[in-house]
């Protein structure tokens, strides 16, 4: 009997881990190009995540935000000469998730901090304002869901783009919000 109700609990869990995860449009979706080279891969849990912002115009739809993920992939690839967009995940106003890189892939998106993170990117300029309410709570649930998958340690510490490094990113209204979030 008790064993039957460990299993139940225990069925339980794992579908509240597993629907934990919000839906991700993945690379195919969006259209992405092929990345010029082989990714590297990261073989464990990062310890870090990483705030940023684009620093250009927001979006509200998914066709918009989709096309500015082309864009950024474009510009890294194309005028950075990287291998492929430098984010872990972008982030729409509508709360839209984009596979970037995705998960346990090298990014190019904090210096001297790529393997060891992930960088979360937010579509807009946050300098006087914040993101949209939808937009930072999916990238809370894909933190969360990056943590019960396996990709981003427990004890993971969250950060801006601009405490690793000399940048405004990911805005200073935005950054001095994150530093209310858990693990900040």
């Amino acid at each position: 009997m008790v064993g039957e109700v460990l299993v139940v609990f225990v069925c339980l869990q794992l579908s509240l881990v597993l629907g934990a995860c919000p839906h991700i449009i993945t690379r195919a979706q969006w259209g992405a190009r092929h990345p010029t080279s082989a990714p590297v891969h990261i073989g464990h849990p990062v310890h870090y995540a990483f705030i940023h912002h684009s620093a250009g115009p927001e979006c509200h739809d998914r066709a918009t935000c989709q096309a500015q993920v082309k864009a950024f992939q474009n510009y890294h690839m194309d005028t950075r000469g990287w291998p492929d967009i430098g984010y872990t995940f972008v982030i729409g106003g509508d709360g839209s998730i984009f596979e970037a890189r995705g998960w346990n892939v090298v990014g190019a998106h904090t210096l001297n901090y790529n393997s060891v993170g992930n960088g979360f990117c937010f579509i807009g300029t946050f300098t006087n304002h914040l993101p949209t309410a939808a937009a930072q709570q999916a990238v809370k649930d894909l933190i969360a869901c990056g943590v019960a998958e396996g990709h981003i340690e427990h004890n993971y510490v969250l950060r801006g783009h601009r405490d690793m490094g000399s940048t405004e990113c990911p805005g200073t209204a935005f950054w001095n919000h994150i530093k209310t979030w858990p693990h900040y």
